[in-house]
Formats: C-alpha cells, sequence, structure tokens
C-alpha cells in the first residue's frame, strides 16, 4: 500500500491477533456490547498450531489453564491438554460469542489520523479506521537465536519453535541451550528417542509438579504468587523448569543426569567447531533447588495455618547429592568429537510491534503500559508477560487482563458519548 488508499471500512475497536489474547479481548468486548473486529494474518490459534513441537501439552493442567466459560471436552481436570486440542479449544470458544474474527488478514501500519479521532489501520485487505486498537499480538513473535554460532558452521540449528519431533533432525547427538519448558521437554523427548543429548542450563526457577497432593498452578495461586506484579529484582522474565509431558512431573536436572543426559551451564562462545560454556551449572542448578525447596515450605505452612487435610509428603524435601558431572561439568564440547549434528535454540521470543506506528513506546521499542493501557492514548497491549501480574501470559491470566482492557473502553466510549443536558 502507498499509504493515500481510502478507508474502506470503520470499526469502533480493532482487536489484532487472534490467539488466546484476542479471542479473550473479543468475549469481553462483545459481553458490554462493544462493536469490535479482529484481525488474524493466519488461522486461531495460529502460534499453537504450526510453531510448537508436535508433542506438546499445556504445562498447567486443564482445571488450570482454560478460560472460565468453557472446559476442555473430552479430558479430566488433571489431564494436559495437546497442542491442537489447545487450537481446537479457542476456535470452539470464538464460536460460542460468534466473534467477528477474520482470519488470513496482515496488519501492516496503524497510525493515529491526523484529522479527527482513533486511527488509520493499513491491512492487506484495505484500509480500516478504528476508534480504540488493541494489539493482542503478544510477546512470543520473532524466535531469538543468539549470534553465538555462524549460520554457515556445518551443524543445522533451529529455534525451538521450528522443532517438531526428533525425526526432523539429521543422524547424531543434539546441543539443547535453554532449559526452561521448552528447552527440558524437547531434550526429555530427543533422549527418549535414544539420541545423545547436552542440555545447555542457565538460571530457572524449578517448581515441584504436584506436592501434598496439588499441582503447583494450585499452589501457586494460593500462595498469592500468581499476583506477583514485578518479577524478581534484576530479572526481566522468570523461567519455570516444569513439565505437563506424560501426565506432569517435577523437574529435577539430576534424574535427567542419571539417565544420561549430559547437562552444561549456559552458552558463552563458539570457536571452531568447538562450544564454551560457563563454569555456572552448579550454581544455577542449586539456585532451583532453592527455588523449589522455598515453594514446599510456603505449601507447608499454608496448609498448618489453614487446618487443611493434605498428607505428608517429607521425602519430597530430600534431595539427592550433586552428581560429579554436575558439580564438575564440561566447560567446552568439540561439537564434531562428540557427533553433534544438531543445535535447538530454546532461547525464547521478542515482541514485533513494527506495524504499529504509535507513540506507546520507550526508547528501547519496548510497549509504555499500565496494566495494558498504553501511552497511547486508545491504544492497548494485552498478552505480554507480567502485563498486570504473573500470571498474565497464561491462558487464564490473560483472559482477566482481558477484561481489565475491556472495561477500560468502556468507560472511555461513556466519556466521549457525553453530552451536554443544555
Amino acid at each position: 500500500m502507498t499509504g493515500n488508499e481510502a478507508v474502506t471500512e470503520s470499526v469502533e475497536v480493532l482487536v489484532v491477533g487472534a490467539g488466546q489474547a484476542g479471542v479473550a479481548m473479543s468475549e469481553h468486548l462483545t459481553d458490554l456490547g462493544i462493536p469490535h473486529l479482529v484481525l488474524e494474518r493466519g488461522r486461531i490459534a495460529e502460534r499453537w498450531r504450526s510453531e510448537r513441537w508436535d508433542s506438546l501439552v499445556t504445562n498447567g493442567p486443564v482445571w488450570h489453564d482454560r478460560f472460565p466459560n468453557l472446559e476442555f471436552p473430552g479430558l479430566g481436570p488433571d489431564e494436559f491438554a495437546p497442542k491442537e486440542q489447545v487450537a481446537q479449544y479457542f476456535v470452539q470458544y470464538a464460536e460460542r460469542y460468534n466473534a467477528p474474527i477474520r482470519c488470513g488478514v496482515d496488519v501492516t501500519s496503524v497510525r493515529r489520523n491526523s484529522e479527527g479521532p482513533g486511527f488509520r489501520v493499513e491491512t492487506s485487505d484495505g484500509v480500516i479506521a478504528a476508534r480504540y486498537v488493541v494489539a493482542a499480538t503478544g510477546a512470543f513473535q520473532h524466535p531469538v537465536i543468539p549470534s553465538i554460532v555462524p549460520s554457515d558452521a556445518p551443524v543445522t540449528q533451529l529455534h525451538s519453535s521450528s522443532y517438531k519431533n526428533p525425526g526432523q533432525l539429521p543422524a547424531g547427538a543434539v546441543l539443547v541451550i535453554g532449559a526452561g519448558a521448552s528447552g527440558v521437554q524437547i531434550a526429555n523427548e530427543l533422549l527418549a528417542s535414544g539420541r545423545q543429548v547436552y542440555l545447555s542450563v542457565g538460571e530457572h526457577d524449578r517448581p515441584p509438579r504436584r506436592y501434598r497432593e496439588r499441582d503447583f498452578v494450585w499452589w501457586l495461586g494460593v500462595l498469592g504468587l500468581w499476583d506477583l506484579q514485578t518479577p524478581p529484582q534484576g530479572a526481566k522474565h522468570v523461567t519455570i523448569a516444569v513439565s505437563g509431558a506424560d501426565g506432569g512431573h517435577t523437574i529435577d536436572f539430576r534424574n535427567l543426569a542419571a539417565v544420561g543426559m549430559t547437562l552444561v551451564g549456559h552458552t558463552i562462545s563458539y570457536t571452531d567447531g568447538t562450544m564454551h560454556f560457563a563454569a555456572d551449572l552448579e550454581k544455577n542448578i542449586v539456585a532451583g533447588d532453592t527455588n523449589y525447596l522455598a515453594v514446599l515450605r510456603q505449601a507447608d505452612a499454608h496448609v498448618e495455618r489453614n487446618g487443611l487435610d493434605l498428607p505428608l509428603e517429607l521425602e519430597a524435601h530430600e534431595l539427592a547429592p550433586l552428581p560429579a558431572s554436575i558439580t564438575d561439568p564440561l566447560v567446552e564440547l568439540d561439537l564434531d568429537a562428540a557427533g553433534v549434528t544438531s543445535i535447538i535454540w530454546a532461547t525464547g521470543f521478542t515482541s514485533d510491534y513494527h506495524w504499529l506506528d504509535v507513540d506507546a513506546f520507550d526508547e528501547n521499542a519496548r510497549p509504555q503500559h499500565r496494566r495494558g493501557v498504553s501511552s497511547e492514548q486508545g491504544v492497548y497491549f494485552l498478552g505480554l508477560p507480567w502485563l498486570s501480574r504473573r500470571g498474565s501470559s497464561f491462558i487464564w491470566g490473560v483472559w482477566h487482563d482481558a477484561k481489565y482492557i475491556a472495561d477500560h473502553i468502556a468507560i472511555q466510549r461513556t466519556y466521549a458519548a457525553y453530552r451536554p443536558s443544555h
């Protein structure tokens, strides 16, 4: 588009993105009777479909990782939903509210109108005038692969968003870099397929999957930890080593080492075919253990304080000694000599708001907002980690954030509609 095209459509609220954030936003706008349109460049919940590995399941049980008004059909409350069922769940949810979602439309530019209120939105399907714009594309848009290993190095490199299954990779050992939920689950799957696996472990939280007959998502809820409003001091994001695979289990890096996975510290550099790792593996694992034990102690205190009848699990507090492979880990790895033919970067994502040309970003191009209400009046963000609290980027958390934003839009509409009685 040249930017001179005439407006072809007008809408009160334009929501960009039809993942979990966009679907939740549409529900709340519908409930409030606010006219709106949701644009999605792919299909509803596209990233769940095409940008995750085949065996992915939700990291929380479905009694918790869902919207309040629809359960996952065919699953018990403590089961974990496969990714395809998650995508279908959002399709069904949108159908319940007859959500005005238009798929296959790419938003290329949003600018404030030079004359009059609202915004000019250029799309692959024409120009739309919108009074309010909700950026519901979230933070997990562009895969991050650190500039460590050259692209022409003799090794296959994939981001976790492009990994599908072990058969996708060439024969040989695999180095997985990043030990959050994605990295640990992918490394486990590769190990189970018969591969030699090296796992680079950085800083992380390591909650118990279940403790005293309750899942960790329940404990974080009753202990108020989902409601933390900012990450720990100095941390931009809290990496959580947890898994819902195979019915869910607690991640203990000792167990991974015991079954043949080679653990190393966080990845530093690459030189002439050799990877270099920091000597921080023990420190990172001990810090994860500290987090794990702290949750157990808080849970025990909560049980006693509230007189709950939940069985003791004294053995959960007993951690095995760290093996020598952790206390004295490799700090260098010759990829060719070790037979490593693939590297999977489980190193997260960045957001991309190049299409949002408004005054809603700081000097580092980060969204400026309070609970999703941006510094540019009429523009809102939804689906970002820590948007309002720790739970904001989770399925259930984004639903509550969307309600707050919808209510804010409704209030602004009452101001815009006001006319003096005289």
